[in-house]
């Protein structure tokens, strides 16, 4: 029996000149963001697979990009966090060019100085609607400005602090390693900030803050304070569980889209699980998470899609994305195009939530509408970013009985 021919992209977006950092694909599919190293951020059209808009973000690498409801949140090396109005694909009227001057460039709506020592990405968590108000439509969690090993908690677009210095409280710190780390965990390497029911009163919800750190722990935090909203010094947040599954630091985290589990990579060649209900109701946190022994070491991102059963890996050997059962963690595949380190990795959608566009649409977008087959098709997409400064778009098999 031959053996059939190793996949190979679908398109490349050869749009950066620098190592690509950070990806994101919108919520209805249409857009790819891609951020890279020299602080450049490039979107491109899902449609025409030409960029749409491109602007010089930061002054230094991207940490973080992502869409939030008609606007664009960048998080920077330059210790910046900036939010822009949103990007559509233009009509036909430019021409359908590919080169990059010329084409759009965001407006700057706010901006936020953050602490960006530690590589650490934004976690953001929109607010329903019946918990909004004009300065409170979302939170944002970000390291602490001075130490990196805790973590604060803004308002947008208020860009108020509601939690500072969450992980300091009730610590004995040892001394310092010169970096103002003063506890055994490190600093923080990745977060996701979730809210969860009250256990007691209906209709309201308490944070939890997930954090991946340097010494390769996965901690849980939690506010459980009653009295007062906002906290300082990190009184409030308890530690609900913590499980130490790397020798090395946490690189990357993903939480599944239902909120049920979390995946973590490491330098080492492990993949932990972590489930999060069952780690937090359980006496012994550790025997709600597992750990998977690869046969890879060195990785540095995973993306989880949004049905959760199939997670990606971007490793730093051979320059290559592995696919696994987040089940199981039997394999699925392996992509291999990237001449260097695979530096992120992210799924399309399976069911796209269609974004209200600013303008009307023309017809000749109309005559551009993609067929059935092909949307269809684009649920599938995997799309991954390289140190050789290209993006690749991957397109996937049918993986919904995996």
């Amino acid at each position: 029996m031959s053996v059939p021919p190793p996949p190979t992209p679908k398109h490349l977006i050869r749009s950066h000149a620098a190592q690509v950092n950070v990806l994101w694909i919108s919520d209805d599919n249409e857009r790819i963001h891609s951020g890279d190293a020299a602080g450049t951020i490039v979107i491109t059209s899902t449609r025409s697979l030409r960029a749409i808009a491109t602007w010089k973000a930061h002054t230094d690498g991207l940490l973080g990009v992502q869409e939030w409801e008609g606007r664009i949140i960048t998080h920077g090396r330059d210790n910046k966090l900036h939010v822009w109005t949103g990007v559509r694909e233009p009509s036909r009227a430019l021409g359908g060019s590919a080169a990059l001057p010329g084409l759009q460039a965001p407006e700057l709506l706010y901006s936020m100085d953050v602490n960006a020592l530690n590589y650490c990405r934004f976690a953001l968590l929109p607010l329903p609607e019946e918990a909004r108000t004009d300065d409170r439509q979302a939170l944002l969690a970000v390291p602490n400005l001075v130490e990196s090993a805790y973590a604060d908690v803004w308002t947008l677009p208020g860009r108020q602090r509601l939690h500072a210095a969450i992980g300091k409280a009730g610590q004995e710190p040892p001394a310092s390693d010169g970096r103002g780390v003063r506890n055994a965990l490190g600093i923080i390497m990745s977060m996701h900030l979730s809210s969860v029911p009250h256990p007691h009163s209906a209709g309201r919800t308490r944070l939890r803050l997930l954090c991946g750190y340097e010494n390769g722990s996965v901690k849980m935090w939690g506010y459980v304070r009653e009295d007062k909203e906002v906290s300082i010094e990190g009184i409030g947040w308890e530690p609900l569980w913590s499980v130490r599954l790397h020798v090395e630091s946490v690189m990357a985290m993903a939480v599944s889209a239902d909120g049920s589990y979390a995946l973590s990579v490491s330098a080492d060649h492990l993949i932990g699980r972590y489930n999060l209900a069952e780690a937090e109701a359980s006496a012994d946190a550790k025997e709600a998470c597992m750990v998977f022994k690869t046969k890879h070491p060195g990785n540095g991102s995973v993306a989880i899609k949004d049905d959760g059963r199939v997670c990606a890996v971007g490793g730093w050997d051979g320059r290559r994305v592995r696919l696994y059962s987040t089940k199981s963690f039997k394999p699925l595949g392996t992509l291999a195009y990237h001449k260097k380190n695979c530096q992120c990795v992210a799924f399309a959608h399976p069911r796209p939530v269609a974004a209200p566009a600013p303008t009307e649409v023309s017809e000749e977008e109309d005559e551009d509408d993609m067929t059935e087959e092909e949307r269809a098709e684009r649920t599938r997409w995997l799309v991954s970013g390289g140190q050789d400064s290209r993006v690749a778009i991957w397109s996937l098999i049918d993986f919904s009985k995996t």
